[in-house]
Formats: structure tokens, sequence, C-alpha cells
């Protein structure tokens, strides 16, 4: 992290992010204007400092905190359309270098492969969907003037809550790199986002941010569902369910259902008790599916330590501090423990060699039947909630 921090803050000091310990800087503004008690705004207070180390180590780190408020698309903070891609691919690099990682130290790279190759197909399918949902404007939109027309130019489709120098092929990669790994980091605002472009990083969310995932937390949650592929492929071809020559059994069966199913019914537990509360819906100014797909959005991203938000949902008073508090504690904790369970259980276990009746790991249809799982468990859980936010407002949206 440090090394790869230090040489990504020079490369973001040379795009023209600040690096400086100086007092805010005043300027002159080139057309003056009047404050709301009447006064008129003649200078206008910049603010700097240390900001290009900081952002190096937040997207590293996976962590997501801007420096500034508006995080990333903030001109200081996120410059150019270089600048753009430099800190899109930090969110990614040490989380995917993770499976390299882990093929090294079972003694199989062919299983780092493997995830990895999961993982990116994964990707690729959402980017695709949320860059295609984006590219798309409906009436209401051309009727505000969001919606640009600009034949292959970045900036066609939806411009809502984007910035113009990124458009919104970089904005639709941003927002999915940044809910695959649990970075929050923003450089648009998703509350914008066309109903299935908003649906994409929702999404991601919702199935445990396993593709790539965060720093140290995203790798383990890929690993669970491989545990739930094996014993279901081995009941289904009749093999010994096995996972790195350590056999699987009902112990681990047990955890990494707990693991797997902790931050869902956290989601899905505290976005029921928002809807119902009268305390819940005022936090969401907009009315229907939209203000539901706000609360919705909050509770994935608390339960699944993202940061990112819905931003239209004020979660500032004490029924959303108490309610996503919770669902912080259960995501994080109700995946962590069994995990380590699981860790114990094998550790203690003897590696048995290979035989007839193991079923390869390592193959690309071991991954294809991994994809299978983890978006089969997904839909299970969230489908009808996904209905009732997005795809509803979708169907609203651009039915003319």
């Amino acid at each position: 992290l440090l090394p790869l921090s230090f040489v990504l803050a020079l490369a973001l000091v040379s795009q023209g992010v600040v690096q400086t310990f100086r007092e805010p800087v005043v300027a002159q503004v080139e057309q003056q204007a009047k404050a709301a008690d009447g006064s008129v705004i003649e200078t206008q207070t910049i603010q700097v400092g240390p900001v290009a180390s900081q952002i190096a180590i937040k997207q590293l780190g996976t962590n997501g905190g801007g420096f500034f408020n508006a995080n990333s698309a903030h001109p200081i903070e996120n410059p150019t359309p270089f600048s753009n891609f430099l800190e899109c691919f930090a969110i990614l690099a040490i989380s995917a270098g993770c499976c390299v990682t882990f093929g090294r130290m079972v003694d199989d790279e062919r299983q780092g492969r493997m995830l990895l190759g999961a993982m990116t197909a994964l990707f690729l399918a959402f980017l695709v969907a949320c860059t295609a949902a984006e590219r798309q404007h409906s009436n209401l939109l051309r009727e505000a003037g969001a919606a640009a027309t600009g034949g292959d130019s970045p900036a066609t489709g939806n411009m809502e809550g984007k910035e113009t120098r990124f458009g919104v092929d970089a904005s639709a990669l941003w927002a999915t790199a940044t809910t695959s790994a649990s970075n929050g980091s923003v450089n648009s605002m998703h509350d914008s986002f066309t109903p299935l472009g908003g649906l994409v990083p929702l999404t991601l969310m919702l199935l445990g941010e396993v593709v790539y995932g965060g720093v140290g937390c995203g790798l383990y949650g890929m690993l669970m569902f491989v545990i739930v592929t094996v014993f279901i492929s081995g009941l289904l071809v009749g093999r010994t369910p096995e996972f790195l020559g350590k056999k699987v059994g009902a112990f681990e069966m047990k955890m990494a259902s707990i693991a797997i199913l902790a931050p869902c019914i956290a989601v899905l537990v505290a976005c029921a008790i928002a809807v119902v509360h009268p305390r819940g819906p005022v936090g969401a100014p907009n009315p229907g599916c939209h203000g539901f797909s706000e609360m919705l959005y909050a509770c994935a991203s608390a339960s699944n330590n993202n940061g990112s938000a819905f931003a239209g949902l004020s979660a500032n008073t004490p029924f959303w501090n108490y309610l996503l508090g919770f669902c912080m504690l259960a995501g994080r904790f109700g995946t962590m423990i069994p995990v380590l369970a699981i860790a114990g259980s094998l550790a203690r276990r003897k590696v048995a060699p290979e035989g007839p009746g193991t079923l390869p790991t390592h193959t690309p249809l071991f991954a294809a039947l991994l994809i299978g799982v983890v978006l089969l468990v997904g839909a299970l859980n969230f489908v009808p909630a996904l209905f009732l936010g997005p795809i509803v407002e979708h169907v609203s949206a651009f039915r003319s």
C-alpha cells in the first residue's frame, strides 16, 4: 500500500491534484454575484491541502472518503480524465491482486486465476449494462435538458449528476468499480443515474461486493460462494465436495450460508423497518419507487461496508444513524465470524490427495458455475426488492 500510494500520489500531482500545507487560497471571482443576505460576493475561498497523498491512500485502500465533500467529482481532487483513470484503476488494483496472492499461498496459481476470471467476467457484464443504461435518455431527461446527444462523444446519454470532463462512460466505469470493491468514492452522483444505471451499483453491493471486493474483505466473500458452489456441484454430479484438498462438510456449509446471508438479512430487515417506520421515508424526499431505491441503497451500502449513497436520502438523523449503524455491525461481524470459523475448521483437517471423485475447482466450467451461484443467490434474495425500486421506475420513466 505505501509504495503504491507514493507512486500514485506523484502521478496525481502531475495531473494537477493539489499537495500542499498552505492556507486556503482567496481568488477574485470573474463575475460578481449576490449572496442570500444581499451582500456582493467578490472573492472565493478555495480550500487546499495534502490532497494527492490522501486520495492515493483512500483509493488503493478501498476506503472512499474524499478530501472534499464532492469526493472524486471535485476538480481539485480529480481534475483530468487521466487522473480519473488512475484513481479508478487504484480502486481495484490491490483487490484484484489478492486473487494472485491467494493462488500462490495455496500453491496452486490456477485457483487464483479461476477466481480472477470469474470476478472479471461479472465486472465486465455489469459495466456493459451500466454504460448501456446511462447512454439512454428518456423524454423526462430531454425535457429537463439533461440528455446530451453528441453522437459518439463521451457526453452522449444521461448527463444529470455527471462531470462534463468525464462524461457517461467514465462515470459508469467508476460507479461499477467503486461498488465492486468496498470503496464508495464517486465521480458522479449515483442518485442521478437512470433507473437501470443505478440498478448496477446497487446490485453489485447486494451481491456482497464479491467482484474483486475490498482490500482485506473482498476475497473471502467470494471464497464463501466457492464453498457453496463446491457443495452444490458435488451434489449434482455425485462427487465429494472438496476445496484445496480439504473436505467441505456440514459445518462449513452452515458457516458459509451464514456469512453470505447475514448482509442480505441486514439489508432487507433494515429496509423493511425504514419503509414502515414513520421517520424512515422522511429522509427520502423523493416519492415512490425512487425514494424506495434510495432507502434500499443506503441499507445495502452500510451492510456491505461500501459508503456510497443515493444522495437524495438525508441519512443524518437519529433514526437513520441507528439503523445504518445496525447494518454495519450485522453486515461486517455477521460475515467475519463465520469466515474465521471456516478457516479454523479447514486448518485442522489434513490435505487429501486428489482422486477420481474430486471436482476440479480451477477450470472455466467451475468459474461459470461460481458465477451462476453468485447471481442465483442474489436473485433469490433481492429481485422482489429491485422490482419495487429501480425496475418499476425504469418502466415508468421509459414507457413513452
